[in-house]
């Protein structure tokens, strides 16, 4: 290793970053300053990787979980050749430059994931070393390891006082990920001062009680974070966490102190530390022509190796013809197996869990890449895996079913790196109340364009005897509220499987299944093409009635069967029920298109077992809200049901006013 260069690629990256940040007056200058020589080992020495093709298969991962000090990462991107030019940094934080705030997935090139809020990012670095461990037991064959990386991770002292990196961690040290190695920025220090006011555990100790094995190291020592790495890649059975003490703000005025930390070192600031690093300091985002030179070398030696990967990758598909073919279907999200649908019928009376239970599991017969499970809720959730190679374990790298135990936040975050990583479409379960505790990872998600599934159980009051405190009423519309993310509450089986096919096929954007607990009666579909309206309009005709209605009805779920039900028992008016299968979709329609499915009814009522925020501009008034907006309370469903008076004898009595 050339040292020499290595410490010129670090004294380059204090540059860029202090002044990118001081050109933009804002951003977070102590990261880069203090960990620059991380940054320079892992991309000169240590990762596997093509700055070329930044989307090789088997390329190594590294997430900045400390993205705040992004600069350290698109001055490293820079220097080692992917394509962030310094035009690029010279515009940092500014609109439209690929150098955000934060590091934005899909935005810069060489960036794995939005890290988003600390904690998240080391968080779906563990779905990534998931998704390597079950690609390289599914495709890796005797005489050739085609998929054989690792995922490494920047944390600081915030990822770690997080509480989702200590679930992931968890998971991650009781699955035995020992292709995942985590780097400690040790600095001991946050926004507010010294760590030592919040945060005095040990860390070391905290990680070995999880089963990881913890190395010591010093930040500014690049030979000894080579020979860790080397350790801990000698550590099969354990992720390893790297600590690395080191120097918040390196070289900076008021090195080692929280001044450091988020806002720019001033003009003087700037002097002070190109004078320490034997910068010039009349020149701006000036780099060392060591610190190109270096890289420029390495270019043959990182094109090589990925050459070398794709050789033996054709050795490999030529030897192993199903095998390939059953890669390209893995990473296409193609069908990988034929069988046969699940037979839903109008008669069918079944809780949309139960219906949800078998959809999914045709859905992984027909799609063998669909992994995942649930937050020690399978039961509930119905999402046992059958025939699916049984549950992923340290000793089971094919098993497809993934028991994420009760640790919802960690879980979306390792779905999210299993579908960041490429090859394995990931879904995650849980009750619908708990969407709360993974709602932040949600939205990331949803900034990334993430196709993860959710199936959330239990959707209403009628979850009866565990009470308020598990009966969701606002969890839906808060759901709703969040951009990109695609909510569908079916309201019987038939369309249970069409919510499946929808969220399988999805591609750029989180899909949540709300399902019930309680048995649903199925109905006659009044509009025979319901498949496609609902994919069109989000809503369709479940109950029509001869010529103009007198009410129009909109109904999602459990309500849809309840507004029918209700329908029966009253007379002399004409009643239109719409099912509302995807409310987003539906309030996105023009309003022509939703008058055609109101179908010009004076009068409409809403129908959910939940708040009415949705409903207020579709309503005709106030009265007309069916809705929910209160806490429940603890009793036998049908119990609840009367004393909220919400049942289809009530919504009767609404409709015959």
């Amino acid at each position: 290793m050339n040292e020499k260069a290595i410490t010129a690629v670090a004294t380059s990256i204090r540059s860029l970053s202090m002044d990118a940040i001081q050109k933009a007056n804002s951003g977070h200058p102590g990261t880069p300053l203090g960990a620059a020589e991380l940054a320079a080992v892992l991309y000169g020495e240590v990762l596997k990787h093509n700055p070329a093709d930044s989307k090789w298969a088997d390329r190594d991962r590294f997430v900045l979980s400390a993205g705040h000090g992004s600069m350290l990462l698109y001055s490293i991107l820079h220097l080692s050749g992917y394509k962030v030019s310094l035009d690029d940094i010279k515009s940092f934080r500014q609109v439209g430059s690929v150098c955000c705030g934060h590091p934005e997935y899909g935005i810069t090139d060489g960036v794995e994931c939005t890290a988003g809020p600390l904690g998240q990012g080391v968080s779906m670095a563990v779905g990534m070393a998931v998704a390597e461990e079950m690609l390289a037991a599914r495709f890796n064959t005797k005489n050739h390891k085609i998929v054989d990386h690792y995922t490494y991770s920047l944390v600081g002292e915030g990822c770690l006082e997080e509480g989702i990196s200590s679930e992931a961690s968890s998971f991650a040290g009781t699955h035995k990920l020992g292709k995942l190695i985590v780097f400690y920025d040790m600095n001991k220090i946050s926004i507010d001062g010294s760590t030592d006011i919040t945060f005095d555990e040990d860390v070391a100790k905290r990680y070995e009680a999880y089963g990881w094995q913890v190395l010591h190291g010093d930040m500014y020592k690049p030979a000894e974070i080579v020979k860790l790495v080397e350790k801990a890649k000698k550590c099969t059975d354990k992720p390893s966490l790297i600590i690395l003490k080191s120097i918040i703000g390196y070289s900076a005025p008021k090195q080692g102190s929280a001044d450091t930390h988020g806002a720019p070192l001033g003009a003087d600031g700037v002097k002070y530390a190109k004078k320490v690093l034997g910068l010039p300091e009349e020149k701006d985002f000036y780099v060392l022509p060591e610190a190109y030179e270096y890289f420029e070398a390495k270019k043959a030696d990182f094109a090589a190796r990925e050459e070398a990967w794709k050789k033996e990758f054709e050795v490999w598909a030529d030897e192993n013809p199903e095998l390939k073919k059953l890669w390209d279907d893995y990473h296409s999200d193609k069908e990988t197996c034929e069988c046969a649908e699940p037979l839903f019928t109008p008669a069918d009376k079944m809780a949309t869990r139960d219906a949800s239970g078998k959809a999914l599991n045709f859905i992984a017969q027909k799609y063998g890449n669909l992994v995942g499970g649930s937050a020690d809720l399978a039961g509930p959730n119905k999402t046992v895996l059958k025939d699916c190679d049984g549950i992923f374990t340290a000793a089971n790298r094919k098993g497809r079913t993934i028991e994420y135990g009760i640790r919802e936040f960690a879980m979306s975050a390792i779905v999210s790196g299993i579908n960041l990583h490429g090859g394995l479409r990931g879904f995650c379960a849980t009750f619908l109340v708990f969407a709360d505790y993974l709602r932040p990872q949600l939205r990331v998600a949803a900034l990334m364009n993430l196709p993860n599934i959710y199936v959330l159980t239990h959707d209403s009051i009628y979850v009866g005897e565990d009470g308020p405190t598990h009966q969701p009423v606002e969890t839906l519309a808060s759901l709703r509220a969040i951009p990109n993310v695609q909510v569908l509450r079916p309201a019987d089986a038939q369309e249970t499987l069409e919510a499946w096919k929808i969220a399988y096929e999805s591609k750029d954007h989180p899909v949540c299944l709300a399902l019930t607990r309680q048995a649903l009666q199925g109905f006659e579909k009044a509009d025979t093409f319901w498949k496609e309206s609902i994919r069109k309009n989000g809503a369709y005709i479940a109950l029509d009635t001869e010529g103009m209605p007198d009410i129009t009805v909109l109904a999602t779920g459990s309500e849809v069967s309840t507004a029918i039900e209700a329908a029966s028992l009253v007379s002399g008016k004409k009643i239109r029920v719409v099912s509302v299968f995807d409310y987003n979709k539906f309030d996105e329609l023009e309003k022509a298109e939703q008058a055609k499915l109101i179908g010009g009814a004076k009068r409409v009522v809403c129908a959910e077992a939940g708040v009415s925020a949705n409903w207020k501009h579709y309503a005709s008034s106030k009265e007309d809200l069916f809705c929910i907006n209160r806490f429940g309370v603890s009793g036998p469903a049908a119990k609840v049901a009367e004393y909220l008076h919400f049942t289809a004898k009530d919504l009767a009595e609404l409709l015959n006013k």
